[in-house]
């Protein structure tokens, strides 16, 4: 799909969130899952029709009213990884990327690539996995739903400013629900990596900028480059001051963690022709945020010979 056909949808589908949230919609994800148990002996089939269950939900559920065509879907991956295996209980940690396109390229890009260490969860063999927006019907569901509306959220706003707002509300309604559940990875301040941590990275007043950010980096940005690389490589570097910002005020934020997994080794590529001010520029940007990562920084300020 074409960002110009996805801005298309997501005008629709903002539109429709707001005034027909019971349309009928296709399904929105392209999702591949996978459940690794190599650390756990015993039971292997439990885990494999556990996959077989995340597939199909991740893969059938109706997120939004948006109509998705089967090219139009967002492709995106699970990966989990069970660590431990007791009474139907299983813990680990899972894997959550996504990618989406670039204007006229055959290149995607990534928008998420998050590992949540905090997963934990009951699950019974054939347990029917249940799609509900009003309720927390189990663990499970739950952190499925907030990695698929996290997903949506993320790629309607690299296409529109802000346009993930309605999807951002259901992550809130979903982080209150489970919050009240007691369970593992949705509390407010316990962890600041946790799945609370994450909504507020993208919805707190110090730190909502950086949901701008993806906008300009991606619909500004990359999306400019095939007709003007220089124009749409500027905007990237006046659109990473937001990571600045956010530093400024929050330099603790999972935010910026999450900007460095899903985008540092791009941006070694969107910067391989720019200028050497402008390497320098983003490398002193960079290098105040993340200091242990100066091997690849210095990959910006001085790419690699192309082969």
């Amino acid at each position: 799909m074409t960002p110009a056909k996805r801005l298309h949808i997501i005008i629709i589908c903002v539109v429709a969130a707001f005034t027909i949230p019971s349309i009928a919609a296709a399904q929105e994800l392209n999702c591949t899952v996978e459940v690794n148990s190599k650390q756990i002996s015993g039971n292997e089939q439990v885990f494999q029709t556990l996959q077989e269950a995340i597939n199909e939900y991740m893969n059938t559920t109706k997120f939004t009213p948006a109509q998705f065509s089967p090219n139009e879907k967002i492709d995106c991956r699970l990966f989990l990884t069970v660590k431990e295996y007791a009474d139907d209980v299983i813990k680990g940690d899972l894997q959550i990327q996504s990618t989406r396109p670039v204007y006229n390229s055959s290149y995607t890009t990534t928008l998420l690539n998050f590992k949540d260490n905090k997963i934990e969860f009951t699950y019974r063999e054939h347990e029917p996995l249940v799609f509900s927006e009003t309720t927390m019907e189990s663990n499970l569901t739950a952190i499925l739903n907030y990695y698929a509306y996290l997903i949506l959220a993320l790629d309607f706003d690299s296409f529109s400013p802000r346009g993930g707002q309605p999807y951002f509300d259901r992550l809130a309604t979903i982080v209150q629900l489970a919050q009240s559940s007691g369970e593992t990875g949705w509390k407010a301040f316990e962890d600041n990596r946790n799945r609370s941590a994450v909504l507020g990275a993208f919805t707190d007043p110090n730190t909502v900028g950086l949901r701008d950010l993806y906008y300009q980096y991606h619909r500004r940005g990359l999306d400019e480059m095939s007709v003007s690389p220089d124009k749409g490589r500027a905007t990237i570097t006046s659109a990473l001051d937001a990571l600045n910002k956010i530093y400024a005020t929050s330099p603790m934020s999972v935010g910026l963690s999450m900007w460095r997994d899903a985008k540092l080794d791009e941006m070694v590529n969107v910067y391989s022709k720019g200028s050497q001010s402008e390497r320098d520029d983003v490398y002193d940007l960079l290098f105040k945020l993340y200091p242990t990562e100066q091997i690849r920084l210095n990959d910006i300020k001085n790419p690699p010979p192309t082969r």
